[in-house]
């Protein structure tokens, strides 16, 4: 059963022209934001940055391990490392 009425995928070239505009777009309307309610977003700035101290402490521990976790050493070997605070 052969159905007329479906739409082929999207072509590689046209998914990419779509991308650029919509990066585009949403450049602008950044830039519109920051322009017209850049005092409102200056004023949550020193806010931001405090979140942004556990923020990064929660997500930044994935990458190493956490606390007491171990390094790979050229040899194969797992060495424990300590952690000083």
């Amino acid at each position: 059963m052969e159905f007329d009425n479906v739409q082929p995928k999207p072509t590689r070239p046209r998914l990419l022209i779509a991308n650029i505009v919509l990066a585009g777009f949403l450049v602008i309307a950044d830039f519109f934001l920051i322009l017209e309610h850049g005092a409102h977003l200056f004023g949550w700035l020193p806010f931001l940055i405090i979140l942004l101290c556990p923020l990064m402490h929660i997500f930044m521990h994935r990458g190493h391990g956490g606390h007491g976790g171990s390094a790979e050493v050229p040899n194969g070997e797992r060495v424990q490392r300590t952690h000083h605070h």
